[in-house]
């Protein structure tokens, strides 16, 4: 076989069996590159995730799920309000006891009885003495705010509403109208008093004042003191204007000398002393002068009045008071004294002055059982349970007290036909507490004036009872 027909062989064989290899091979190549092209760069080996083992409902595809929003952080909860009823009244304050709102409440209601005929000075009566509703409020622990009216007939609406501010014991302002801090029986709780009229003595002092005081306890109550300045009102009165444009100046300071000496004995032994001075200028609408009224509440003495400048007897300049005082209270004993003298310039016409009336007293009282005697009040250790042999406290009482009248105001400024010019009054009684809210009185007291009668002669002696039922809270 010659080389052409060689050739032409090995060419058609080359074109059967290498071209279609070729192409094979060049189409696995494109294949490759395609895919390689579709997968990127080989991945790197990673750290298995963390495993969830919060369990979850096969209904739920968790690839269409959501997942939960963070859990909000607690909110702390609000204090409780702290709400009490119980035997010092009804209360409502705040967890830390800085806001408080607590109502209380007195009412006295009398039966009186005067033992004369015809010629009695009152009549027998029942009345409605007191019937106060009080609302005590304190702001921040810093602030105390105090309302007390009185809703008994013939009685001034609003007793007490101050603002008492207290940073310290020591030291404390009070702005409003409060007691005058003067009278020792006067400034004792009104459910505390061992009979139910004050004495005489108290007959001289002011009974409410507005203005500003200072006051505050040294010591741990050793030493207390109480200084201010007040519109000033007249003996046995409770002005709530100024209406002589003038500034009376009031103060107390009262001391327990064995408070801390720890002598028992003697721990209940108060001492003290009290006055005011001002001036004082009254007018025919207010002559700033005093009625006074012995314990049946019948009036014994009066100024001079009448339409016109000249009959009527006016307050007309100064004015001032002085008050030594004590108590002393232990175990079941208990025993007060005070004594008061008021000096006032007074005018009638052109007729001028100076007149001093003076008054004193001395209380007891003696607790038979179930308590021990306090200024502040008895509190009963049980209150009255017959069936477990519980009967309250029962506590006895008595009082001797005095009134003269300065003998320069007859005849010119006080008529001694109808005014006495002295009262003395003796009496004594007894307290049932039924609870420590509840207190029943039985009272006697006589009382004897000098002068106050025609043609020199006296007013009939009162003779008074009391019978009272009082609740407090």
């Amino acid at each position: 076989m010659n080389d052409s027909i060689r050739r032409a062989r090995f060419s058609g064989l080359f074109r059967r069996q290498t071209l279609p290899r070729v192409l094979l091979t060049l189409s696995c190549l494109t294949l490759a590159g395609g895919a390689a092209a579709q997968q990127g760069p080989a991945s790197q080996p990673q750290a298995d995730p963390p495993k969830d083992d919060t369990p979850r409902d096969p209904a739920i595809n968790p690839a269409t799920t959501a997942a939960p929003p963070p859990a909000a952080a607690p909110v702390p909860a609000a204090p409780v309000p702290v709400i009490n009823a119980g035997p010092e009244g009804f209360s409502i304050s705040s967890a830390d006891k800085q806001y408080q709102l607590k109502v209380r409440g007195v009412l006295q209601a009398d039966a009186r009885y005067f033992a004369e005929g015809k010629e009695r000075n009152g009549n027998n009566t029942f009345l409605l003495r007191r019937f106060q509703p009080a609302f005590d409020a304190t702001v921040a622990g810093l602030v105390d705010v105090r309302f007390l009216l009185d809703l008994a007939p013939n009685a001034q609406p609003v007793q007490d509403g101050y603002v008492d501010i207290h940073p310290a014991r020591e030291f404390r302002i009070r702005v409003g109208k409060f007691k005058a801090p003067v009278g020792l029986e006067r400034l004792q709780p009104t459910t505390a008093l061992m009979f139910p009229e004050f004495a005489l003595p108290t007959s001289l002092v002011p009974n409410r004042e507005v203005g500003i005081q200072f006051s505050g306890d040294i010591a741990g109550g050793v030493l207390s003191y109480a200084v201010g300045a007040f519109n000033g009102s007249p003996d046995g009165g409770a002005a709530d204007l100024n209406v002589d444009d003038n500034v009376e100046l009031e103060g107390r300071l009262f001391s327990h000398p064995f408070r801390k000496s720890g002598l028992k004995l003697l721990e209940g032994l108060g001492l003290g002393i009290s006055g005011t001075v001002g001036s004082e200028y009254g007018t025919l609408g207010a002559t700033q002068e005093p009625t006074l009224r012995a314990e049946g509440q019948q009036t014994f003495f009066t100024y001079l009045s009448g339409a016109t400048a000249d009959v009527t007897v006016l307050a007309s300049g100064r004015h001032y008071r002085f008050s030594p005082q004590a108590y002393y209270f232990t175990g079941p004993l208990g025993v007060m004294a005070e004594y008061v003298a008021s000096t006032q310039d007074v005018r009638r016409g052109g007729e001028e002055a100076r007149l001093t009336n003076t008054a004193w007293q001395l209380s007891a009282s003696y607790v038979l059982f179930g308590g021990k005697a306090s200024y502040e009040g008895l509190k009963p250790e049980h209150a009255l349970n017959p069936a477990a042999g519980h009967w309250g406290a029962v506590e006895l009482v008595g009082r001797y007290s005095g009134l003269s009248i300065d003998p320069n105001a007859f005849p010119i400024f006080a008529d001694p036909a109808r005014s006495a010019n002295g009262a003395q009054s003796w009496g004594f009684g007894a307290h049932w507490y039924l609870s420590g809210n509840t207190r029943i009185t039985f009272t006697g007291e006589r009382t004897a004036f000098t002068g106050g009668a025609a043609e020199g002669g006296s007013r009939p002696t009162e003779f008074v009872f009391f019978n009272r039922v009082q609740v407090y809270f």
